[in-house]
């Protein structure tokens, strides 16, 4: 399965901020379920102003039960 383009230039844009010191880890609030949710965003400026593009939340529990690797034929 290929990962879709968008995806990759998010990635991409993640990465420059990461090497430029423009990462910050935030407390945000779940839309839906009004449970605090820890979100990786990326951080611009607008002028004086500070710009927080979430790049997406860290998981809950454990990650590896979270996630199964592509080609895993466990689950297949």
């Amino acid at each position: 399965m290929a990962i879709p383009d968008h995806h990759s230039r998010n990635f991409q844009t993640l990465l420059r901020a990461a090497e430029d010191g423009n990462l910050a880890l935030m407390e945000c609030t779940d839309s839906v379920t009004g449970e605090p949710k820890y979100v990786l965003c990326a951080v611009g400026r607008d002028g004086e102003a500070y710009i927080m593009t979430p790049f997406g939340h860290l998981c809950e529990g454990d990650p590896y039960l979270a996630y199964v690797p592509p080609g895993n034929p466990e689950t297949l």
